[in-house]
């Protein structure tokens, strides 16, 4: 969502929110990938070869993913066109820098290339990304597909409705069936739950819809946020780099207020930067379209840091003392225990069980899960900053980002591994592996841990 700059509200903050981005960098260097956002492409976190075995005598019956869509375009060409207005004033004034004159040709034939494979569908980068993942979902589980081919069980497909996931499912579904052909006539038609997938936008989501509208505390704690001296001094910088200073001044001055302020020219620049790697393949030659000569790679961290921001307290863990933001995924994660739990009950022949969503929809579900990252909330009085919260929307929900369960079975006893983005990953603090050290639990553990009963489960 982009959001015009409002006044700031003054909460007594501003010393934290103005931490020095050097203090607030991520751990480990990160900067780079950090600064992408949720826009950043999808790597898998760990190589498959350093899994850990199941425990002795069990064999994999059943997985179940959520997956966000693969690298895609932007999903309108707003910022192309705040930009380039801008940009064709500049040129006929005389008023572009050596690299200005470069930015605005480029800006062109990325927004071009971007409406042509359609503004928010995937870009060929994205359906590499999703193909890949399902590839080595299979190598991952051999015996598992093997068995499902075998014994006839059907894969179930299920995604959002919109274009880019129901894309994604098929492509994903494809490269299941080029993987094992064997596979081919039991994976299902994808069919769409907005429901369990869109949840933000359907009726379960109406409390949420109506924090993010109305709520006064969200309003003013983003507009602090933003509207900061740092914000505008990276503004600044960014614009400085296409424009000569006086055309800059007319900008931070008001007087193309109507096109954008220097804030959201600058955020134009940044998204424009961010979006461009999930188009690589669409560049000339396939080489990239370099958009880091545009954006230093401090201001990119900044603007990056601001996009988290957004992410964190409208999908996030957000407010400490409150759920809102989160809460509406408790259908997804109900879901993922009821197709284990049919399994373990003899209810369902499924074999596997793969859906494919958005950002808004992963984000709540790792908040919710308490996956890594995704713990801590924050309060007014100590805001979000990088400096005092790990949560990255990069490592978080980056495109085509992944949730699995795989479920073994040893006589009666269910044990389930989750993978986060490819990476063996503990549940939530409070649930007990099979062993110290483990990445297998018991099911029924992970029913106590989450608070499922006969009820719910």
């Amino acid at each position: 969502m982009r959001r015009r700059v409002t006044p700031a509200v003054i909460l007594g903050v501003a010393a934290l929110m103005a931490t020095p981005f050097a203090a607030q960098a991520a751990p480990g260097g990160g900067a780079q990938t950090d600064s992408y956002g949720t826009k950043a492409v999808y790597t898998p976190e760990q190589s498959s070869r350093s899994y850990q075995p199941a425990p002795a005598g069990f064999t994999p019956v059943f997985t179940e993913n959520v997956s966000r869509h693969g690298s895609r375009s932007a999903t309108d060409g707003s910022d192309g066109d705040l930009i380039l207005a801008l940009w064709d004033k500049a040129e006929a004034e005389g008023q572009l820098t050596a690299k200005g004159r470069e930015f605005g040709p480029k800006v062109q034939a990325l927004e071009a290339a971007m409406s042509t494979i359609g503004y928010g569908n995937l870009s060929a980068r994205g359906k590499a990304e999703i193909q890949a993942t399902a590839t080595r979902m299979e190598k991952r589980l051999p015996t598992l597909f093997a068995s499902i081919a075998k014994n006839k069980e059907p894969i179930d497909v299920v995604s959002s409705g919109q274009g880019r996931a129901v894309d994604s499912a098929n492509l994903y579904g494809a490269a299941l069936a080029k993987t094992d052909p064997d596979l081919t006539s039991l994976i299902g038609a994808t069919r769409t739950d907005k429901d369990l997938l869109y949840f933000h936008k359907a009726a379960g989501g109406a409390a949420y819809r109506d924090y993010i509208a109305n709520d006064q505390r969200l309003a003013t704690t983003l507009a602090s946020v933003t509207d900061q001296p740092k914000t505008h001094r990276a503004a600044r910088d960014v614009l400085r780099k296409l424009f000569k200073p006086a055309f800059v001044d007319r900008i931070t001055a008001g007087e193309f207020a109507s096109i954008g302020t220097d804030v959201e020219a600058a955020t134009a620049v940044y998204n424009l930067y961010a979006i461009a790697p999930a188009m690589s393949e669409e560049s000339p030659d396939g080489k990239g379209w370099g958009m880091d000569r545009y954006i230093s790679a401090r201001d990119a961290d900044w603007f990056g840091y601001l996009s988290d921001a957004e992410d964190f307290y409208e999908k996030g863990p957000g407010f400490a003392d409150s759920d809102i933001t989160y809460k509406m995924a408790g259908v997804l994660l109900d879901d993922f225990f009821k197709k284990v739990e049919a399994k373990r009950d003899g209810t369902s022949d499924l074999g596997a069980e793969l859906r494919f969503t958005h950002a808004e929809e992963i984000i709540p579900l790792a908040a919710l899960m308490g996956l890594p990252g995704s713990t801590r909330g924050v309060t007014v009085e100590r805001p979000y900053t990088y400096a005092t919260n790990s949560w990255r929307g990069a490592a978080v929900a980056p495109l085509g980002s992944n949730i699995q369960w795989d479920v073994y079975r040893k006589g009666g006893t269910y044990l389930v591994r989750m993978l986060y983005n490819e990476k063996e990953t503990a549940f939530k603090t409070g649930c007990r592996p099979v062993s110290k050290g483990s990445k297998f639990y018991d099911l029924n553990e992970l029913e106590r841990c989450f608070g499922r009963t006969p009820s719910n489960g």
